[in-house]
């Protein structure tokens, strides 16, 4: 009998993958590679916008648009798994980025648009970064 198992091997490989990082996968890997966390529905216009350059840069992006306080969208991003949170309120509006902090807790503090984009392709190409 001939046994041929043309999905098992991939199959085996994703589960080791999400044993390996335990679900918070690298930047690289992410389904979800950030998420834009505006503070009030002020900066919603402002996130989309960001959303959209991000995407044309290649980047999976969603905007957690909901009308949680910031903790909540925080805490929930972190139980999503997402590697990088984007804080968008009034001075990031004004200066044209987002205040950068990454799945762990850590801040990395403002970003300009274009130091945002130079960091997110830095952090793609590190292979542990989560």
């Amino acid at each position: 009998m001939l046994h041929r198992a043309l999905l098992g091997s991939v199959e085996r490989f994703i589960g080791i993958l999400i044993e390996h990082y335990a679900g918070v996968f690298p930047l690289w890997l992410a389904p979800e590679q950030a998420r834009i966390l505006p503070i009030s529905d002020k900066q919603l216009d402002y996130a989309h916008e960001l959303k959209s350059r991000l995407n044309q840069a290649g980047y999976r992006v969603e905007i957690a648009s909901t009308s949680d306080k910031l903790g909540a969208k925080i805490r929930d991003a972190q139980l999503d798994k997402v590697p990088v949170m984007l804080v968008v309120g009034g001075q990031e509006v004004e200066l044209g980025g987002a205040t950068v902090r990454r799945h762990s807790g850590e801040s990395c503090g403002f970003m300009a648009e274009s130091d945002l984009l130079d960091w997110l392709s830095h952090e793609s190409k590190t292979p542990e970064t989560a």
